[in-house]
This record gives structure tokens, sequence and C-alpha cells, in this order.
């Protein structure tokens, strides 16, 4: 039987997911001048610059953009890495994004490398909540959370043309 694939989000329904993240960026972090958004590569990261233009869109707040990769087939093993130092995240507020949260494995490997820096508050958010953890970790911010079967697959689409959409397979 082959695949079959739904659309769950069309590129107008991310947008306006994007949109309400971004103000729950804000209003979580309000009264700061500046945090730090952090996407997991490489999908987190295309979420993250779209939810940091968000909000530098619709406040005053300084956004300092990162990119975070984790090794996501065997994230225990690393490597692990940022594109800013570690320091630089000292008593800051820091927003770590992903595309999909499923296992919570990626996302607990992220938030344990960045608890290398005393931060003063840390917030996760994640376009697709699909309610798979087997980890104790959850989104502060998700887009949609979608129940699931172990064996779907949630497929985040990025277009050249910089639309997204996501699809769910079997």
């Amino acid at each position: 039987m082959p695949n079959s694939e739904q659309l769950i989000l069309d590129p107008a329904a991310v947008d306006r997911k994007l949109d309400r993240m971004a103000w729950e960026v804000i209003e979580r972090h309000w009264g700061q001048t500046k945090i730090h958004i952090v996407g997991l590569s490489l999908s987190g990261f295309k979420l993250a610059e779209q939810l940091a233009a968000r909000v530098q869109k619709s406040s005053s707040i300084q956004v300092v953009l990162a990119e975070l990769s984790v090794n996501k087939r065997n994230p225990h093993a690393g490597p692990t890495s940022c594109s800013l130092p570690i320091g630089d995240f000292a008593q800051e507020h820091v927003v770590v994004v992903d595309d999909v949260l499923n296992s919570g494995a990626t996302l607990m490997y992220a938030v344990h490398f960045l608890l290398h820096a005393p931060l003063q508050r840390l917030t996760t958010a994640v376009l697709i909540d699909r309610n798979h953890k087997s980890f104790p970790i959850k989104a502060d911010i998700k887009g949609l959370s979608l129940s699931t079967s172990l064996k779907d697959h949630v497929d985040v689409h990025f277009s050249e043309e910089g639309s997204i959409s996501v699809t769910l397979r079997d």
C-alpha cells in the first residue's frame, strides 16, 4: 500500500501560527530589550529566522539569532555546537525553536547544552507538537498540537519562495 500524504497546514495557516507564536514570545519576554532566538539545525533554524523577523517587526525587542546543531539520530553522542559562544547566553532570555517535537530528545539535548550558561529565562517553541515524548520536556509555545500514531511522519516543507507547509504521511 503506497504512503498517503495529507496537508495539515498550508502556507497561510503556517503564517498565522508563526504570527501567534511571535506574540507569545513577546508576551513571555515582556519588558526585555534583548532576547536570543536559537533555532535547531536545519528546519528549526529556518523557523527561528521567521519567528525572529516577526518579533522584531511587532516589538522593540532586539533579537539575536543563533543556530544550534544537535546530532538528531544520536543526540547523546554529540557533537552539539552553536553559532554563538555559550558565554553569550549568560544572564539572557533565550527561546529555543524547532520544527517538530516528537520524542523530545533533540530539544532536551539542546536545552542541556544551553544550560551550561546561567540563563535568566528559557522558553521552548515548536511549530508542531506530536505528543510522543520520551523525555520530560515540553514546548512552552506551540503552533499546533497534533495527535499522531508512532508510524506517522510529520514533514515541514520550506519552498524556495519562503513559504512553509506541513504534511502528515503514513
